[in-house]
């Protein structure tokens, strides 16, 4: 029997490509402030709360504000993520993801979702997939950015698992050291180049079967 109980998962760029509509309204605002952002930077965005991505933005272009700056900062550049969700439909789940639930699901192994957005319900309600899931933790329930563990932790606690029972999906180095920190494995979903300190990495979920975890 796998010793792996409990699949944890990050949401963009692992469940669905939201990544996209992050950049595209991070960008939105940065323009707006007269700053240069480029994908590149973007790259820094992955895995970290809305608040943090924002002080990262800020520093490029070594700008100071207020914290009452930054937080309707941060509510005018969710508006605009969230006009772009809004839109979002099942064809949009990453290819391989649903099938791959659906087996964890049949072998009995518990699913969490383990993501700093603060719109992950809404967007596994427009997906239909928040019944695969056991417990969902996001960012309206935890306070600290990967790769603090706090993410991972509180849903290993809610599946009442542990840490050593546990995988993480991570498609950011930021979360793939979350999970280390945590005790946790962690299986890449992206580049071998981006995702070097994962335990294994996969492109994607496509042709994947609950086998890959009796690798770990």
């Amino acid at each position: 029997m796998n010793k792996i109980k409990g699949c944890i998962f990050d949401l963009d760029g692992v469940i669905v490509d939201t990544a996209k509509y992050h950049y595209l309204a991070w960008s939105s605002l940065a323009k707006e402030l007269g700053i240069a952002f480029n994908e590149d930077d973007n790259e820094r965005l992955k895995g970290v709360s809305r608040m943090e991505s924002l002080n990262i933005i800020l520093s490029l272009g070594n700008r100071k504000m207020t914290l009452e700056e930054k937080e309707l900062l941060a509510d005018k550049k969710n508006k605009k993520y969230v006009e772009c969700i809004d839109k979002l439909k099942e064809e949009e789940i990453l290819p391989g993801v649903k099938e791959f639930l659906q087996e964890l699901r049949n072998e009995g192994i518990k699913i969490s979702l383990g993501s700093a957005s603060k719109n992950s319900r809404f967007i596994l309600d427009k997906l239909a997939l928040k019944n695969y899931f056991d417990c969902i933790i996001d960012g309206n329930k935890i306070s600290k950015a990967k790769p603090d563990p706090e993410v991972f932790l509180a849903a290993v606690r809610e599946m009442e698992l542990k840490s050593e029972e546990c995988v993480v999906f991570e498609d950011a180095l930021a979360g793939v050291r979350a999970a280390h920190n945590g005790g946790m494995k962690v299986i890449g979903v992206g580049s071998e180049e981006n995702l070097s300190e994962a335990d294994i990495v996969i492109k994607g979920f496509e042709g994947i079967s609950t086998d890959i975890l009796s690798k770990l």
